[in-house]
């Protein structure tokens, strides 16, 4: 048996042991699990040896397992043990907020909850999370940036103007504008400002790591009526925002599975072909995220949908082999 089965099974287990308020038999939890009543004993034995506090009790004529005692470890707080647990996971997650004032209040309301909690309880939690692990994209040090995203925060509250000075990914020169900020946006590991800009009189999303000066305005501004952020964001393939166009992509068989198992795009379309190939299509609001998203999958993706991104995807590749050919 693989060993990823096996935890997976236990963890179930225990996830069943907290839910119950008066524990589990051995045929219940091998009916839940879906396995032989000797296989649940071997697990239960396995996560005694670990150390998790899994105790056996008489409930009238039956012989039942729970975990933790309920009349000798009641939590000082409103919350479950299945509720805390997720907090500490999400605490892995938080991890990319590191520098940030966000980080810092997870942080400190961690610290307020261990306080509370007995010796025993904390002990489960940090197995429990030892036994989790959370892979995460990189993500950009945030700490150089803390003054900035804690202005951008307080002017989204008290919806006030900034006085921004920037400088675009490709932009040879800063530029002044006015922004009314709509929301402070956290994608793929950087934060962004998305709002109004005076500048070009239009919904723009501005990245906070090229942001050379910032100020706080005594302007306050109305969001427009009808606006309705997650539809604008929903439209994009990342953050940025452009031109809608209809994309087809096809994908290879080679890595057919890796695009049907997600939902890249809400409004996305994947079919698969008798050769094991899939043709992807959606809807985006501009197509340079997306460039950058094909040419991730190298010669296994091909735009066939609109031919100018096709031909970007093809200026693309042509310098790449003209940077191969240099050599080293």
């Amino acid at each position: 048996m693989a060993r990823g089965d096996q935890l997976a099974r236990q963890w179930k287990i225990i996830q069943a042991l907290i839910a119950s308020r008066h524990g589990k038999s051995v045929p219940e939890l091998a009916e839940m699990v879906e396995c032989h009543t000797r296989t649940v004993y071997r697990d239960l034995e396995a996560l005694q040896a670990a150390g998790f506090p899994v105790t056996t009790e008489r409930d009238g004529h039956r012989l039942v397992w729970s975990l933790l005692d309920p009349h000798r470890h009641t939590l000082p707080i409103p919350l479950s043990l299945s509720e805390l647990t997720a907090l500490y996971f999400g605490r892995s997650l938080a991890g990319v907020l590191k520098g940030t004032v966000f980080y810092d209040a997870l942080e400190s309301l961690f610290a307020k909850i261990k306080a509370l909690l007995p010796a025993d309880m904390l002990q489960l939690l940090d197995r429990t999370q030892a036994g989790l692990a959370v892979a995460v994209s990189p993500a950009k040090p945030h700490a150089p940036y803390r003054a900035l995203i804690d202005a951008v925060s307080q002017a989204v509250l008290q919806r006030r103007r900034l006085d921004v000075v920037y400088r675009a990914m490709h932009g040879r020169k800063d530029t002044r504008r006015r922004v009314a900020p709509y929301r402070l946006l956290f994608f793929e590991g950087s934060f962004y400002i998305l709002g109004h800009c005076g500048l070009r009189q239009d919904i723009r999303v501005f990245a906070l790591d090229r942001i050379r000066h910032l100020a706080l305005t005594e302007e306050t501004f109305a969001a427009p009526e009808g606006l309705n952020v997650d539809e604008f964001l929903k439209s994009s393939f990342g953050v940025f925002h452009g031109p809608p166009a209809n994309v087809k992509i096809r994908f290879g068989k080679n890595i057919a599975g890796y695009i049907t198992e997600k939902t890249w795009h809400p409004s996305q379309k994947v079919s698969v072909r008798p050769d094991g190939s899939v043709i992807f299509e959606a809807e985006v609001a501009g197509t340079e995220e997306i460039k950058h998203w094909v040419l991730k999958w190298g010669a296994q993706a091909e735009v066939l949908a609109p031919d100018s991104l096709r031909q970007e995807v093809r200026r693309e590749a042509k310098e790449m082999m003209k940077t191969y050919k240099r050599g080293k």
